[in-house]
């Protein structure tokens, strides 16, 4: 598989007469930093969620590590190693940030059965997720309620819940999205801590993340690939500039 980890073949979507995702071939190898980019309603978090199993392509394969899961469901797809973040949290909000990543942990080592307030009982399980609070400077914070936390520091949370089912691949949908512009530096220094090992597909609209993270970049443009290259390549594009303008053509649509 030359490292390859989830992979796309000729992947469509359908919803009646709209092509939301059109034939798009893709490949995550291990350990990639890998961007997915594009204007408002290229299709990308619906990209996304054909690779997570929240939707059935219409046609076309999904494939990790070689293995077909086109129909797996979404949970199987986790237990498998897939793990996401969404646009908007989807956090616990009345249980504390240990408890949320607590659950995280517990579901993947099959004690979520366990699990009683305050944060179960398990010490390994209490044990992991301080430590991933603790990887991601969030210890301090492992008490409070996720309601009382700063919207920055809840999409932190959210990252240690996605790392507590120890995920080979990672798919991030604009992890910074509705972070203060002076938080979003806690976002940045996360990512880049991600373990080396795992393949890591980033959404987002904030170009000064993109290039500071990625190694390869795809431009997705009404459900299609329009162009993909290393952030030098996709920087010097006039097709991508002119995209990201309003001004696209047909061509690579």
């Amino acid at each position: 598989m030359n490292g390859t980890l989830l992979e796309t073949r000729s992947v469509s979507k359908n919803f009646g007469a709209l092509q939301a995702a059109r034939d798009i071939t893709f490949t995550l190898e291990k350990g990639a930093r890998h961007a997915l980019i594009g204007p408002n309603g290229a299709g990308k978090t619906t990209f996304i969620n054909l690779m997570t199993g929240v939707l059935l392509p219409t046609t076309g394969t999904v494939l990790l590590r070689g293995e077909d899961i086109t129909t797996m469901e979404q949970a199987a797809r986790v237990k498998r190693g897939i793990a996401r973040t969404f646009q908007i949290n989807r956090l616990f909000r009345g249980l504390t940030v240990l408890e949320n990543v607590y659950i995280s942990v517990a579901e993947r080592v099959g004690a979520a059965t366990n699990m009683v307030t305050p944060a179960g009982k398990r010490r390994d399980v209490i044990d992991e997720a301080m430590h991933l609070l603790e990887t991601l400077k969030l210890a301090d914070d492992a008490q409070r309620t996720i309601a009382g936390l700063p919207y920055g520091r809840q999409r932190l949370v959210e990252l240690a819940i996605a790392l507590g089912l120890k995920p080979e691949v990672l798919l991030l949908d604009e992890p910074a999205a509705g972070v203060p512009s002076a938080e979003s530096h806690i976002i940045l220094d996360a990512i880049d801590a991600l373990p080396k090992d795992i393949g890591v597909l980033i959404i987002d609209h904030d170009m000064d993340l993109v290039f500071r993270f990625a190694k390869r970049i795809t431009v997705l443009v009404r459900g299609a690939i329009f162009a993909e290259g290393t952030p030098r390549e996709i920087g010097s594009n006039a097709d991508v500039r002119a995209v990201y303008l309003g001004q696209a053509t047909t061509h690579g649509a």
